[in-house]
C-alpha cells in the first residue's frame, strides 16, 4: 500500500455477493501488474469479510484465501492468560505470527508452498498447515478484523498488503448477522446477543476508527 487512499463507496449486497464491476476492475489493475499481489479485506466483526472474501475467490481462479482468525490463541491459552471471556481482542492473536506469515507470502522462496492455519469454529481453535498457498498463486486475499489497526503487534501489516478493502455494512444488519452467527454455533440467544453487543462491539469500535485507512470502502447498496 502507498498510503491512506479515499477511495470510492462500493454496492455490497446483504443476500447472496456478486463481484461488483468496480472491485473487478480493481482486482484487474491489481493483477495486471504481475507476480504475487496481497488483498487484504477488513471490517467489524460480522461486516462480511469472509462472504467478500469468498465471492473474490470465485470469481478469480487460483486465488487463495487465507483468515487472520487462524492466529487466535488457543483457547486453553486465552483461559491461562484470563483472556477467554474477551476472545477476538487484538491481543488475543499471534500478531508477530500472523506478521511472518505475510512476510512469507510476500516474498515466497522459488517453488515453496506456504501453509497458514485456519480456526475451526466447532474446535474453538485454530487448526495448523489448513490452508495451502502454492508458489504460483497470483493473489492472496488475507482477511480479518485487524489489518489496518496501528497497534498492538499489528503495525506492519498494512504495509505488507498491496490494497486493502474495508466492509460497512448498517450497522444493524451487522449484528444481527453477528447474533445469528454465535447462535449458530451454539450460544443461547441471549448469550449470543450479550456477546455480539459487549465484547465483539468494543472490538468492532477499535475497527471503525481505522476505515480511515483502507484504499476503499465498501458498502450495502
Amino acid at each position: 500500500m502507498t498510503g491512506p487512499v479515499t477511495g470510492p463507496v462500493t454496492g455490497l449486497k446483504t443476500g447472496p455477493v456478486t463481484l461488483a464491476p468496480d472491485l473487478r476492475r480493481r482486482l484487474d489493475d491489481l493483477l495486471a501488474a504481475g507476480g504475487r499481489r496481497i488483498l487484504g479485506i477488513t471490517g467489524s466483526p460480522g461486516a462480511g469479510k469472509t462472504t467478500l472474501a469468498a465471492d473474490v475467490g470465485a470469481a478469480y481462479p487460483d486465488v487463495v484465501v487465507v483468515p487472520m482468525d487462524g492466529f487466535h490463541l488457543a483457547q486453553t491459552e486465552l483461559e491461562r492468560l484470563g483472556r477467554a471471556d474477551r476472545k477476538g481482542a487484538p491481543d488475543t492473536f499471534d500478531a508477530a505470527g500472523f506478521v511472518s506469515l505475510l512476510r512469507r507470502l510476500r516474498d515466497p522462496r522459488p517453488g515453496e508452498t506456504v501453509y497458514a492455519p485456519e480456526y475451526r469454529r466447532d474446535l474453538r481453535n485454530g487448526v495448523a498447515g489448513a490452508i495451502a498457498v502454492p508458489p504460483d498463486a497470483p493473489l492472496v486475499v488475507v482477511e480479518g478484523n485487524y489489518l489496518l489497526l496501528d497497534e498492538q503487534g499489528f503495525e506492519p501489516v498494512a504495509g505488507l498488503l498491496d490494497e486493502c478493502w474495508f466492509v460497512a455494512p448498517d450497522d444493524t444488519v451487522r449484528l444481527q448477522r453477528l447474533v445469528a452467527r454465535h447462535e449458530a454455533f451454539g450460544k443461547a440467544p441471549d448469550a449470543a446477543r450479550e456477546w455480539a453487543h459487549g465484547p465483539d462491539e468494543r472490538n468492532a469500535v477499535l475497527v471503525a476508527a481505522t476505515a480511515g485507512r483502507a484504499d476503499v470502502v465498501v458498502r450495502p447498496s
